[in-house]
């Protein structure tokens, strides 16, 4: 009964997580850790975690991209719908970070699904370029530093296969995308390929309100 989406408040956002989130165990004690993180925000939230899950479930994926891992949450929610000869080469620059993602891998029976990739992630990209895996990725996930959005997208649209997906992370930005009277280089950013993707036709493209936007780009034949 909307002609557009409604605002969630804190009772329709504790209805929807009570009516929809089937999170495993592994997954609520890690988001459980990561909450007592002074970097907790950096974290998706349940609900997104469980799209993809479905996302990656509805395109077969088998072979995926994550571009910034933190904790591990979302390759770790990704890599529990991966066929057994799945596998995500997952790119971030914080060891610290990453040896707690591992910890949950391990529990959780995946880690040998996860190529972890320490270091600058267009580097890993263009490496995976170079060993002749364009085109042979099934779905990626951008969520790292935002004035690299942009390289991030187009490196991995490379790899990505005719259909495949490319969802990106924090294209709402709090809502400061919104906002004129913010300028910093990190909305800029976001904007600027915001912007960009909706003019983008080598793209099916949708924009979602779920945490904080995720924008899903599939690669057109």
């Amino acid at each position: 009964m909307s002609n557009r989406t409604i605002a969630i408040t804190e009772s329709i956002y504790k209805y929807l997580c009570d009516h929809s989130l089937r999170e495993d165990k592994v997954l609520v004690d890690l988001r459980n850790y990561t909450f007592s993180m002074e970097e907790r925000a950096m974290q998706i939230a349940p609900e997104q975690g469980q799209f993809m899950q479905m996302l990656v479930k509805l395109i077969r994926a088998k072979n995926t991209l994550e571009i910034g891992v933190f904790t591990g949450y979302s390759s770790l929610a990704i890599a529990l719908e991966l066929p057994e000869d799945g596998r995500i080469v997952a790119c971030d620059v914080n060891p610290q970070y990453t040896s707690v993602a591992e910890k949950y891998w391990v529990s959780a029976g995946v880690r040998k699904k996860i190529d972890l990739r320490i270091g600058p992630a267009k580097d890993t990209l263009l490496e995976l370029i170079n060993d002749g895996l364009t085109g042979t990725f099934d779905f990626a996930f951008i969520d790292a530093d935002k004035i690299n959005y942009d390289h991030y997208y187009e490196l991995c649209l490379q790899l990505i296969r005719p259909g495949g997906l490319i969802t990106v992370d924090n294209v709402l930005w709090g809502g400061a995308v919104s906002d004129d009277a913010i300028n910093d280089v990190d909305t800029n950013s976001i904007r600027a390929l915001n912007d960009k993707l909706h003019q983008d036709e080598r793209i099916e493209l949708s924009l979602v309100p779920i945490g904080d936007g995720l924008t899903l780009a599939m690669k057109r034949n």
